[in-house]
């Protein structure tokens, strides 16, 4: 468990958060500029606190009134950076072994083979760093944050450099090191597909503040558009099974407690379980259900609620089963449409605007 609770001003840039984090994967999730980094560097120790205390398995690492402030090797977290920061005078062997260099403790043989079997090495130890790929160079990084065997494991947006074949490759191995290694991992960025993909927890950074922490279906699934849509939108996250793949049109059925759903069907298989997240502006509501149409799902549901927001939008939750859909429609909609709570209405979704 990693329980923070730190102040510290940058310039005119105000950090001030609190949250925990349990086992699994946990993202700090937000636009750029939000304090992400400057909240991981915390909890790395490479940025120390004005005030408050990080602790971890209950183990004090800071406290400002205390003074107490372990030192980053100390604290035995792996790190990986952004851009990866290897070392180029040496191979990836020699990169891999740098970080036993400080252990005290000797790693096992059998270590090192299964981080090299995982993330795809064996054929690149003896290449200079120079001769890498990024998606290869961030693949080492991994295995050398991970050669000293860490308590914690932090990524600062380690895809954010990458192209998008490199960025989907890299998430691959990491959803594998997610589910062979259950190290508990805190990772930065501001994706939305990287989070639904790996994270168990989300805490939602804005102006170096907490605004929702929490499982990820609550917390990327909230209805958080009343606090403003430059801070982050509504929706649903709903968790499926993929059930079939069409080759003839790259369109995948995801099935959940509620229905189906039909969305683009690339980078996952057949039975892979799987997180699709719906905003709320993409989501239309009809009060029969449509024909000779193109939208490709098109769900029965009841209304449970209706929130305004401001004068000219309301966020209607509509009940599928056990998933609350979110739609966001003008007032004039709602009016024209007569819109209840408890009314029988069909949601109506892009198979194209579906995020995962």
């Amino acid at each position: 468990m990693l329980s923070v609770n730190v102040e510290h001003r940058l310039g005119a840039f105000h950090v001030k958060a609190q949250f925990e984090c349990g086992g699994g994967v946990s993202a700090l999730f937000g636009r750029s500029g939000s304090g992400k980094t400057s909240l991981i560097n915390m909890i790395a120790g490479l940025m120390k606190p004005e005030s408050g205390s990080i602790r971890f398995n209950g183990e004090t690492l800071f406290d400002a009134k205390r003074g107490i402030h372990v030192a980053p090797g100390a604290r035995q977290f792996g790190y990986v950076f952004q851009e990866g920061r290897l070392f180029p005078h040496l191979n990836v062997q020699q990169n891999l072994e740098y970080a036993l260099w400080f252990q005290k403790r000797k790693v096992q043989s059998s270590h090192q083979n299964t981080l090299i079997e995982l993330l795809d090495l064996g054929l690149l130890l003896k290449r200079r760093v120079g001769h890498l790929s990024g998606g290869e160079r961030q693949r080492v990084a991994l295995g050398r944050a991970l050669m000293a065997q860490p308590r914690l494991l932090l990524l600062d947006e380690p895809l954010a450099a990458l192209d998008e074949p490199k960025r989907l490759e890299i998430l691959r191995y990491l959803q594998t090191l997610r589910k062979e290694m259950k190290l508990p991992m805190i990772y930065v960025s501001h994706a939305v597909d990287e989070v639904l993909r790996l994270a168990d927890q989300v805490v939602l950074i804005s102006a170096g503040q907490v605004l929702a922490s929490g499982e990820v279906e609550a917390v990327m699934g909230g209805a958080l558009t009343g606090l403003g849509e430059k801070v982050f939108e509504g929706g649903a996250v709903i968790q499926g099974v993929v059930q079939a793949i069409d080759p003839s049109d790259g369109l995948a059925t995801v099935t959940f407690d509620g229905g189906q759903l039909t969305l683009v069907g690339h980078n996952f298989c057949v039975a892979d379980t799987l997180r699709v997240r719906i905003r709320a502006r993409e989501v239309a509501l009809s009060l029969t259900q449509p024909e000779n149409v193109s939208i490709q799902n098109i769900l029965q549901g009841r209304i449970e609620r209706l929130e305004h927001q401001g004068q000219t939008h309301v966020l209607v939750s509509v009940a599928v089963g056990t998933v609350l859909i979110r739609s966001r429609i003008t007032v004039r909609a709602m009016r024209q449409l007569q819109l209840q709570s408890g009314m029988t209405v069909f949601a109506l979704i892009k198979a194209v605007s579906l995020d995962r």
